[in-house]
């Protein structure tokens, strides 16, 4: 096994071991969503031959920048989400997968907090939300 897909696999079992999460290509990538509704973590591997295998995990702008700037070997900024706080998390770099899984944890609570949990009518049963027009 590659040690891309060994990454995968591993990313894998860590991202779906969480709470009401789900896994889709999004963009060509295996991404990882909350209620199939919002991602937190996505993997990428040679995004557009950048060489790299990386996570682009939902992260806030502070931690983004302490991470990148303090340790620019294992973080770095992601393309295309980095507005939003994102960081990138260097697989095929020295570190732990205790604090991978740490990084991919605190994606998933940073997504979850901004994730409307869906209603529940008084039989216990979800209402479907209804806009106005």
């Amino acid at each position: 096994m590659s040690q891309s897909s060994s990454a995968l696999e591993r990313v894998r079992r860590i991202c779906l071991a969480l709470p009401e999460t789900n896994e889709r290509p999004s963009h060509g990538a295996p991404t990882f969503f909350i209620r199939d509704k919002r991602s937190f973590v996505t993997y990428m591997d040679d995004h557009h031959g950048d060489g790299r295998l990386v996570l682009w995990c939902a992260s806030s702008s502070d931690v983004q920048q302490m991470l990148a700037t303090s340790r620019p070997e294992q973080f770095c900024v992601p393309p295309y989400v980095a507005h939003l706080g994102w960081v990138g998390v260097r697989l095929d770099r020295d570190l732990s997968w205790d604090e991978i899984a740490g990084v991919i944890a605190d994606a998933h609570r940073v997504v979850l907090e901004k994730t409307p949990r869906p209603r529940e009518t008084t039989r216990g049963t979800k209402a479907t939300a209804r806009r106005s027009t």
